[in-house]
């Protein structure tokens, strides 16, 4: 364990200082509960806090210290919402004062590649939100933008497919087939090679492995 957190820090801190020459801000955590308590620094009484859907910050259980401290929920992802009420509340986090997500994978030299259903996450994190802070676990370190792609087709997009149980070929086959079907939830693909323009983005890096 400890020759596993060593490497997972060693590499976590080379790819804050690949996304700090590209221009984002970034930070390394050991574990996700450090994470949170970066987070809850960024949130004040009143603060409209929106969440991408992501399993990383779901597993932080952030929602419920969230409203603890004052702040305000929007959650497109919150349970017994119709897809109508889903993405009008996606809509509302596009204007939130701090945006949390994941990325599903994350480069070595400092890029974030996502796959995106609806589109809604990767809009978040490129503008709207006042702040963004975008926490991705370790292994989810890929070597380049190959790499990064074959992590999204044979680990995310099946796991999240399964998640949602969405009956899409990869559900059955453990990775990505490129189906054609009217479910398909990978739609929109998304490298950021680049801070973008007038985005506030944190990117927290962390040693413990969560989220897919």
């Amino acid at each position: 364990m400890e020759v596993q957190n060593w490497h997972k820090e060693t590499i976590g801190k080379k790819v804050v200082d690949a996304l700090i020459k590209n221009e984002f801000d970034a930070v390394y955590f050991s574990t996700t509960g450090e994470a949170a308590t970066f987070i809850l620094d960024h949130v004040k009484p009143g603060t409209k806090v929106g969440f991408g859907g992501s399993m990383t910050i779901n597993s932080m259980a952030i929602q419920d210290k969230v409203k603890a401290v004052g702040g305000e929920v929007i959650d497109h992802g919150a349970p017994g919402l119709t897809i109508e009420q889903r993405v009008a509340i996606a809509r509302e986090e596009m204007l939130s004062d701090l945006f949390l997500c994941s990325s599903n994978a994350i480069t070595l030299d400092g890029m974030l590649v996502n796959i995106d259903g609806m589109g809604n996450r990767v809009s978040a994190m490129t503008f709207g939100p006042k702040k963004v802070i975008v926490v991705v676990s370790a292994d989810k370190i890929c070597k380049d933008e190959k790499a990064a792609f074959e992590r999204l087709e044979g680990i995310a997009a099946p796991m999240n497919n399964r998640r949602l149980d969405i009956a899409n070929p990869c559900t059955r086959t453990g990775s990505c087939m490129n189906c054609q079907t009217k479910t398909r939830i990978c739609r929109v693909y998304s490298v950021m090679k680049k801070k973008p323009m007038v985005t506030d983005i944190t990117v927290v890096i962390v040693g413990e492995n969560c989220g897919y």
